[in-house]
């Protein structure tokens, strides 16, 4: 029985939520499974990954063949770095400490870049409301002023009419 790590589709329309699962290769795509080893969730920035590392390594060290994308998800949670790290310790090329120190390291700067990519998803979130806010009271007091502008020449003019007719009456009477 060939096996396959894959997604199972679940949610609404437009907002699609996976499981992570391993199932028969003939099974259908939403069909019976073996084990789920986890969620992911695409809506959210960044896509939020929930997985149970140590059946994720097990299958794919058994031979389960992960999909394009169940692949970049595996990899990008370390589970393929594991696997091959597992590999190179079964071949003699390294012992376990060194390859258990090599995925502490690995695992430390992923999880320092996942950090920075979040931090500054929120940093440029904070300011594009700061500038949205900007252009609105620009705005605003752009349409202040015109109300203002419209209000104020109108006075003017009732001034400008009233004082030449007074003007002419005193001549007239002069």
């Amino acid at each position: 029985m060939a096996t396959k790590i894959r997604l199972q589709r679940h949610g609404k329309k437009d907002s699609a939520f996976y499981h992570i699962v391993v199932a028969d290769g003939r099974a259908p795509r939403d069909g019976a499974f073996i084990e789920k080893l986890g969620t992911y969730n695409p809506n959210t920035n960044p896509a939020t990954i929930n997985i149970n590392f140590d059946k994720a390594v097990k299958w794919v060290m058994t031979g389960a063949q992960p999909s394009d994308t169940c692949k970049a998800i595996l990899s990008y949670k370390g589970v393929m770095m594991k696997k091959h790290l597992l590999g190179g310790v079964a071949k003699g090329a390294l012992t376990a400490e060194q390859a258990e120190a090599k995925f502490a390291k690995w695992l430390g700067e992923k999880e320092g870049k996942v950090t920075a990519k979040k931090d500054r998803l929120s940093t440029e979130g904070s300011a594009a409301k700061a500038t949205k806010l900007k252009a609105e009271t620009k705005v605003k007091e752009a349409k202040a002023e015109k109300i203002a502008a419209k209000a104020t020449p109108a006075a003017e003019v009732v001034e400008n009419t009233e004082a030449p007719a007074a003007d002419t009456t005193t001549e007239e009477n002069a």
